[in-house]
C-alpha cells in the first residue's frame, strides 16, 4: 500500500511544484511585458506556448477542501482578537468582587499588558506597536471624550467653571514651569550625562508630564463614587486642561528648534492659547448645532439617527485636529450643545442606542488604552536615570499639592461654598497621569530631542505611580476622611419644580438688587433659546412645549420601562392613579406659574422701588432747596438788621 501510494504522490508534488513556477513565471513577465517595446511579443507568445504545454502535462490538481490565508484578514482578526481579550479582561474583573473592591480596573488592565507584552517577548516574537499615537488620539481618545461630554452635568459644570479654569489654566501652566524649571536645575547640579538637556526641553517635558488625564481620572473616581462637586472638579480640569497642554508642547516643541524665545513669541503663545481653546469650543459647538438640525429631519428615518451624532462628533474632533485646535474641547462642546436638542427629536429607541453603544465604545476604548499601555511599556525604549525619574516624581507631587493649596486659598474668597481642606486633598492626591501624556512624548523626534528615550521611561514611571499607588490608596483615603460620596438618587419632578422656582426667585432677587450674576444670563440664554433657537432645532410642537412639561414625560417614559423590565407589567396605573398623576401634574404646573407669578410681583417691586426712590429724591431735594432759601433769605434779613438797625 505505501509503494503505490508514493509514486501517485510525488507526481502530485512534482505537479504542484510546476504549478508554483508558472505562476511566478506569470506574475514576473507579465508586468514586464505590458512597459516592453512591441518588438518583444513574439518572444511573449513563444513563453505563453511553453507555458501551455507544461500545463498540459500536468495532473489535475485536486480541489482544496480547506486553506488557510491569513495574511488577508490579519489585520481585522488581530483588533478583534485585541478587543476581545480587553472585554474578556473586563468581564474577569467583575466576576471577582473581592479584587475589584481592593484593586482598580485601570491596574489590572496595565498587568495584563504587561504580561501579553513579556509572552510576546519570551516567545521569541516583535512585540507589535500598538499605543501608537495616531491610533491613540483618532481611535481609542475620541469614544471616551464623546461619552463624557454628552452626559457632562451641565449644571455643576457652569456653576463650578471657574474654578475649573483656574485649575487647569493656572494650574497647569505652574505644574508645566515648576516641573520644567526646578528639573533643569537639578539637571545643572552635578556633571553628568544629564548636562546635556536644554531648559527647553525640560519645559517641554514639564507641559507633558503636567497635565491630568481624562482617562485616569474617570478610570478611578467612578469606582470611589466620589461626591459630585470633587468629581466634576477634577475632571472638569482634566479636559480643559488639554488646551494649555496642546499649546505649550507646540510652543515648546517650535522653540526648541529656533533656539531663542522672544517677548513677541510670547505673546503670540498667549494669543495661540485663545485660538487654541475658543477654536476648538466653536468648532464643537457649529457640528453640534448641525446634528440637532439634521436629528429635526429624521422622523421618517430613525435607523439612522444614532449615526448622525456619531458621524458630527467625530468630524468636529478630526476638524479641530486639523487646525491643530483642542479636539477634546470640540467634542466636549459639541456633545453638549446638541444632547437637549437631538434628544427632543429623536425617539425612545434611538436615545437608548446612543447611550448603550457610547458606554460600550468607551468602555472598550478605556480598556484597550490601560492594556496597550502595559504592552508598550515592555516594547519601548528605555533609559534608566535614577536622578531624573525621581526627582520627576517628587517634583510631580510637591507641584500639584502647592498648586491645589495655592489657587484654593484664592478661589475660596470667591466661592459660596468653600473648598475643606478634605477637599483640596482629594483634588490635589486626584491628579492622575496617563496616556496623553506618554503619546505626546512618543511624537517627539529622536533627532530634535536626544533624551526621547529617557523622558519615555520617566513618564511611564509617572504614570504607574500615579494610577497604582495613588488610584490604589484613594479608595482608603477617602472612607479615611469621611469624603462625601455620590447618592444615587433620582430626581424627581418635586424637586424640578422647585429648583426652577429657586432659579426664578433668584433672578428676581438680582434684578431687584441691579446685581447681573450668573442667574440673572441664564435667564436670559434660556429666553433666547426659547424664542429663537429651539423653533429652529426642534421639530414639531415639542418646540412650544415648556421645560417641566418636557421633564414630566420623559420620567413618565423611564417610569413605565423600568416597571415593565422588572416585570411588573400586571401593576400598571389604572384610571383613578392616572387621574392622580394628571391631579400632580396641574399642581405642579400651577407651582411652576406661581413661581413665575413671584418673578413678575418682584420685577414690580423693583419698578415701584425706583418709583418710590425717584419721589422720595425729588422730594427731598426740594425740601433741602426751600431749606437753602430759607437760610439765604434768613442771612439776608440779619444782614439788612446789622446794616439799617431799627430804632
Amino acid at each position: 500500500m505505501l509503494s503505490r501510494s508514493r509514486p501517485g504522490k510525488g507526481v502530485l508534488e512534482q505537479a504542484l511544484l510546476l504549478l508554483v513556477v508558472v505562476v511566478l513565471l506569470q506574475g514576473s513577465v507579465l508586468p514586464l511585458g505590458a512597459v516592453s517595446s512591441p518588438d518583444i511579443s513574439h518572444q511573449d507568445r513563444k513563453d505563453e506556448h511553453a507555458v501551455a504545454i507544461h500545463s498540459h502535462n500536468i495532473t489535475k490538481k485536486p480541489f482544496p477542501v480547506l486553506s488557510v490565508d491569513y495574511q488577508n484578514i490579519q489585520t481585522p482578526f488581530e483588533i478583534a482578537l485585541w478587543v476581545l481579550l480587553a472585554s474578556l479582561m473586563k468581564l474577569g474583573f467583575h466576576l471577582i468582587p473581592r479584587l475589584s473592591s481592593i484593586v482598580p480596573e485601570s491596574c489590572l488592565l496595565i498587568v495584563v499588558g504587561l504580561l501579553v507584552g513579556g509572552f510576546i517577548r519570551l516567545a521569541g516574537e516583535q512585540v507589535p506597536p500598538v499605543l501608537d499615537s495616531r491610533l491613540f488620539f483618532l481611535c481609542l481618545l475620541p469614544p471616551i471624550i464623546l461619552d463624557a461630554g454628552y452626559f457632562l452635568p451641565i449644571r455643576p459644570f457652569m456653576e463650578n467653571v471657574g474654578t475649573i479654569l483656574m485649575f487647569a489654566v493656572v494650574g497647569t501652566l505652574w505644574n508645566a514651569f515648576f516641573i520644567g524649571g526646578l528639573l533643569y536645575a537639578v539637571c545643572q547640579i552635578q556633571p553628568s550625562e544629564l548636562n546635556q538637556l536644554e531648559l527647553l526641553h525640560c519645559l517641554l517635558f514639564g507641559s507633558i508630564i503636567s497635565a491630568v488625564d481624562p482617562v485616569a481620572v474617570l478610570a478611578v473616581f467612578e469606582e470611589i463614587h466620589i461626591n459630585e462637586l470633587l468629581h466634576i472638579l477634577v475632571f472638569g480640569e482634566s479636559l480643559l486642561n488639554d488646551a494649555v497642554t496642546v499649546v505649550l508642547y507646540h510652543l515648546f516643541e517650535e522653540f526648541s528648534g529656533a533656539g531663542e524665545v522672544t517677548v513677541l513669541d510670547g505673546f503670540l503663545g498667549i494669543i495661540s492659547f485663545l485660538v487654541v481653546a475658543l477654536g476648538g469650543v466653536l468648532v464643537g459647538a457649529i457640528y453640534g448645532i448641525l446634528a440637532a438640525f439634521t436629528s429635526r429631519f429624521t422622523s421618517h428615518t430613525r435607523v439612522i439617527e444614532p449615526l448622525f451624532v456619531f458621524l458630527y462628533s467625530y468630524m468636529a474632533y478630526l476638524s479641530s485636529e486639523m487646525f491643530h485646535l483642542s479636539g477634546i474641547m470640540a467634542l466636549i462642546s459639541c456633545g453638549a450643545v446638541m444632547r437637549p436638542y437631538v434628544e427632543a427629536n429623536i425617539s425612545h429607541k434611538s436615545h437608548t442606542t446612543i447611550k448603550y453603544f457610547l458606554k460600550m465604545w468607551s468602555s472598550v476604548s478605556e480598556t484597550l488604552i490601560f492594556i496597550f499601555l502595559g504592552v508598550a511599556t515592555v516594547d519601548g525604549p528605555h533609559a534608566w536615570n535614577w536622578t531624573f525619574v525621581t526627582v520627576t516624581v517628587i517634583l510631580c507631587l510637591v507641584a500639584r499639592v502647592i498648586g491645589v493649596v495655592g489657587l484654593t486659598f484664592v478661589i475660596n474668597k470667591f466661592r459660596i461654598v468653600k473648598l475643606t481642606t478634605k477637599d483640596q486633598f482629594i483634588v490635589a492626591y486626584g491628579g492622575l497621569r496617563g496616556a496623553i501624556a506618554f503619546s505626546l512624548c512618543f511624537l517627539l523626534k529622536k533627532e530634535h530631542f536626544p533624551k526621547r528615550e529617557l523622558f519615555l521611561t520617566a513618564i511611564i514611571t509617572v504614570i504607574f505611580f500615579t494610577v497604582f499607588v495613588q488610584g490604589m490608596t484613594i479608595k482608603p483615603l477617602v472612607e479615611l476622611l469621611a469624603v462625601k460620596k455620590k447618592q444615587e438618587a433620582k430626581r424627581s419632578i418635586n424637586e424640578e419644580i422647585h429648583t426652577q422656582f429657586l432659579d426664578h426667585l433668584l433672578t428676581g432677587i438680582e434684578d431687584i438688587c441691579g446685581h447681573y450674576g450668573h442667574h440673572h444670563w441664564k435667564d436670559k440664554l434660556n429666553r433666547f433659546n426659547k424664542k429663537y433657537v429651539k423653533k429652529c432645532l426642534i421639530a414639531g410642537e415639542r418646540s412650544k412645549e415648556p421645560q417641566l412639561i418636557a421633564f414630566y414625560h420623559k420620567m413618565e417614559m423611564k417610569q413605565a420601562i423600568e416597571l415593565v423590565e422588572s416585570g411588573g407589567g400586571s401593576k400598571l396605573p389604572s384610571s383613578a392613579s392616572g387621574l392622580m398623576k394628571t391631579f400632580y401634574l396641574l399642581y405642579y404646573i400651577l407651582l411652576y406659574f406661581m413661581c413665575l407669578k413671584i418673578r413678575v410681583v418682584l420685577i414690580t417691586i423693583l419698578c415701584l422701588r425706583h418709583i418710590i426712590l425717584l419721589y422720595v429724591t425729588f422730594t427731598v431735594k426740594a425740601l433741602l432747596q426751600n431749606l437753602m432759601d430759607c437760610k439765604i433769605k434768613h442771612h439776608n434779613n440779619v444782614r439788612l438788621n446789622q446794616l439799617y438797625p431799627s430804632n
